[in-house]
């Protein structure tokens, strides 16, 4: 089942703020891809964007990540724009990319490590053992150390990039598919790792994901990308009674109900929150 959302008192980790999002085409066209966008992200909560392809779920992990900038609006990460974080404060946001990531010339060990290890400020030794207890914190062994990333499983492919994720302790993770690829029994298992570490480790999480077996294993809190903004924001039962052809399509397809069986889902009653200030 769903973990319980978060109280509404719980300090703001991402703020963002009227953000625009332009893009020009091959032709010089611009895009509008976010127009006025507002959501606001808790402590301790996981957060799950989706929306339908061009909404720009992904736009939005590298905006918060500062990866990328907006064309204007507001973005802020514990009060401060992601980019004006400094080398140290970077470990604010760890990031689980789609694919994992993984340097293919690195072990795994390093591939772990190598966050820390660009920092330049701690001794070989104390890296390396620091990138063993991710290792393993993540569901690996010590003798996966060594391997290779061609020799690796899928599964073990986004445990790896999940433990170089949060190698310098980040509060803040941002994840892009994190079970795509992933068969059913793998795909639970990882959602198993992550809530975990959710609880275990206090962290806030912001998700991108198709997956709704996933969706509504992890989320606190569901955030519906449409229409150029957050158009609903909250609980699954709350999202799924707003009325949008989007949300009708994906949270009540053929698809969308069999997942909502699997988690024992009472009929829908009430009447979701509008996006308005994003919580």
């Amino acid at each position: 089942m769903s973990m319980p959302v978060r109280p509404d008192t719980a300090p703001t980790v991402v703020d963002i703020r009227k953000l625009w999002t332009v893009f020009k085409n091959a032709d010089g066209e611009e895009q509008v891809v976010h127009r006025d966008l507002d959501l606001h992200i808790d402590r301790g909560e996981v957060l799950s964007l989706v929306g339908g392809s061009g909404t720009g779920k992904t736009v939005l992990l590298r905006q918060i990540l500062g990866l990328e900038k907006p064309t204007r609006g507001a973005v802020e990460v514990l009060g401060q724009p992601p980019g004006e974080l400094s080398a140290t404060g970077a470990a604010n946001v760890g990031m689980l990319f789609q694919h994992g990531a993984l340097f293919s010339a690195f072990s795994v060990l390093e591939n772990i490590a190598f966050p820390l290890r660009e920092l330049k400020l701690l001794p070989n030794d104390l890296i390396l053992h620091a990138a063993l207890v991710k290792l393993q914190m993540v569901g690996l062994e010590p003798r996966h150390a060594n391997m290779s990333p061609a020799d690796l499983s899928g599964g073990m492919i986004k445990r790896v990039a999940l433990a170089r994720a949060l190698i310098m302790d980040p509060p803040l993770l941002l994840l892009d598919e994190p079970t795509a690829g992933l068969d059913p029994e793998a795909s639970d298992s990882f959602c198993n790792l992550l809530r975990g570490l959710h609880r275990e480790l206090g962290l806030t999480v912001v998700m991108v994901t198709h997956d709704l077996d996933t969706l509504f294993d992890l989320s606190t809190r569901i955030a519906v990308l449409a229409d150029h903004k957050v158009i609903v924001s909250g609980a699954a039962r709350e999202v799924i009674a707003y009325p949008h052809p989007f949300i009708h399509e994906y949270f009540l397809g053929g698809r969308g109900q069999r997942a909502l069986e699997a988690l024992h889902e009472k009929p829908v009653e009430t009447a979701p929150r509008p996006a308005g200030a994003g919580r």
